[in-house]
């Protein structure tokens, strides 16, 4: 399928996210708008209202005109089926993820390692500077801090990352049509301006809603690998999040108050209950994560992994496995179309060259 028949799927009535993926699954390699009506018809059984659907090709005036918005204003829609597609929001256990993200800037969706940062909306003075002060010491390792945008605590960590010389990724509740909240527009152009991404799975035109920034905070929890809950109150977006992200196998971590602060009373809660671990500094957070000691991190970070002494086969395997994070050699061979007694001599040679790490299950990640 082309881009603008992906984005038609997503305008087709009575399909979701969940029925998009299975679909594709079904059919890895056809154009979903080419197989004959019958076998569309039998593969949604008694909902053959949705198969008539793409037959008719319901969605697809919608999605010229989001095509063509996306063009006028460099927005870059991604399948879930692209290589720039967020890896971590296909993971099995993000399923109920989009599979489509309209982004807008440069950031890396892929990174090494990433954090979300999340909190009230009603900050106070020293939950700014606490967030400050944490994103300030994850520099080191070159995570990407992942946020809302929202008033308070989620403003504080895209302003600390963008002082701080971090990427960060901001997840709207609506098109990238507008800015919610307004105020927060000179924030958002300087998000993208210094190369960090507004990523939205609502199309242009989609109005403010409520409901859907509790759904975004699903994206922000499975675009992190850990997720730090500054400030909140007993109930809120906060927890949420913290509670997504626990259901997506994320790490929790929380920043503990006075018992007598309104806005403690969330995060102590969480880390009362075995629910977040408590943070003091980035390296409890890195820790925890086992990310690298910050020397070792820091080196990583300015000096991007060359591996000029690879074959060309080496080099895609490698290119693969950043894309994906972890892949087993059966995936591998079907991704590069070897056959796997020429694939595994390669593997260990990768190994061998400190490369690669084998994990049980046939199964490789970079190494760390």
């Amino acid at each position: 399928m082309d881009l603008l028949e992906q984005i038609a799927l997503t305008f087709t009535p009575g399909l979701g996210a969940a029925s998009i993926r299975k679909l594709v699954d079904l059919y890895p390699n056809e154009n979903i708008y080419s197989l004959p009506p019958s076998e569309l018809k039998a593969a949604f059984g008694n909902h053959t209202e949705v198969a008539l659907n793409i037959i008719g090709k319901a969605g697809m005036a919608r999605a010229e005109r989001e095509l063509r918005y996306c063009e006028q204003h460099h927005i870059r829609p991604l399948f879930f089926t692209e290589s720039a597609f967020p890896a971590r929001l296909n993971r099995p256990e993000t399923t109920d993820c989009p599979v489509l993200l309209y982004a807008l800037g440069e950031a890396e969706l892929n990174p090494r390692r990433s954090l979300a940062v999340v909190g009230t909306r009603r900050a106070t003075h020293q939950g700014c500077e606490l967030t400050d002060k944490l994103v300030e010491q994850m520099q080191p390792y070159g995570a990407p801090i992942v946020s809302g945008l929202a008033y308070g605590i989620d403003s504080a960590a895209h302003k600390a990352a963008l002082q701080h010389k971090l990427p960060t990724l901001a997840v709207l509740g609506h098109g990238l049509d507008r800015i919610y909240p307004p105020e927060n527009r000179r924030l958002a152009a300087e998000i993208v301006g210094q190369g960090g991404t507004l990523l939205t799975e609502y199309p242009a035109g989609t109005a403010i809603n409520p409901r859907y920034f509790p759904a975004r905070n699903r994206i922000i929890a499975a675009l992190a690998d850990g997720v730090l809950v500054v400030e909140a109150s007993e109930k809120g977006g906060a927890l949420i999040t913290a509670g997504i992200a626990a259901g997506y196998h994320r790490e929790v971590f929380a920043i503990p108050g006075r018992l007598t602060d309104p806005y403690s009373k969330g995060t102590n809660s969480l880390i009362a209950t075995n629910k977040a671990i408590l943070v003091r500094t980035s390296g409890d957070i890195a820790r925890q994560m086992g990310w690298p000691e910050p020397e070792q991190a820091a080196r990583e970070v300015s000096q991007p992994k060359l591996f000029p002494s690879l074959s060309a086969e080496e080099q895609r395997i490698v290119g693969l496995i950043e894309q994906r994070e972890v892949l087993t050699t059966d995936e591998l061979a079907e991704l590069t179309q070897l056959p796997v007694s020429q694939l595994a001599p390669l593997l260990f040679n990768l190994e061998l060259e400190q490369v690669l790490d084998c994990l049980p299950g046939r199964r490789y990640c970079l190494k760390h």
